[in-house]
């Protein structure tokens, strides 16, 4: 990914230098939950972007920059959800398997078996696990980043988590984000 002052576009703004280390210190983890948001790096690729460029355009109006990380989750998630509601994307691209993923972007990412069943999950469920395990988030937390109830969290982590043990088998027994450090709350 580049930054927005690398391309050498005008001059630079006031914030671009706080704007650049954030990005700096945050963009891969933000890429990484768009990846498991979506499945695919590239596309996660595009989502990070955008979310970027959204981030970077309000970044002046910004108040409380203690809580960028989650206002930054919110605009992943709130672009991949609004990428999934265009007609050109609901089409499903057939393949055999999950993509090849470069050992650089193996990293703390779950298990590719996983991986491949928290993409037949359905967006909303999968956006509430990919929070709370995966970003080890708590149900309020998850709630606020959503803009919906505790109760509607726990619903659609129960509902995800069944799915995912549907598609798993029994060989998973527990499931867990192993990688991730959180476990089933």
């Amino acid at each position: 990914m580049t930054t927005p002052r690398s391309r050498g576009a005008g001059p630079s703004s006031p914030w671009d230098g706080e704007f650049a280390r954030y990005f700096g210190e945050r963009a891969h983890s933000l890429r990484a939950t768009a990846f498991l948001l979506c499945g695919d790096w590239h596309h996660a690729e595009d989502i990070t972007q955008a979310a970027l460029l959204k981030l970077y355009l309000a970044w002046p109006r910004l108040s409380r920059r203690d809580a960028l990380d989650a206002y930054a989750r919110k605009v992943v998630l709130r672009t991949f959800l609004a990428e999934r509601r265009r007609p050109w994307r609901r089409r499903e691209r057939l393949t055999d398997g999950p993509p090849e993923v470069a050992a650089e972007q193996r990293g703390g990412e779950p298990d590719p078996l996983v991986r491949q069943a928290l993409a037949a999950v359905a967006p909303k469920q999968r956006a509430v696990l990919v929070l709370r395990f995966w970003n080890d988030l708590s149900v309020e937390e998850t709630a606020s980043v959503l803009g919906c109830s505790t109760g509607t969290v726990k619903s659609q982590c129960a509902r995800g988590l069944a799915t995912l043990r549907a598609r798993l088998g029994p060989h998973y027994g527990s499931l867990t984000f192993a990688d991730s450090g959180a476990e089933t709350r």
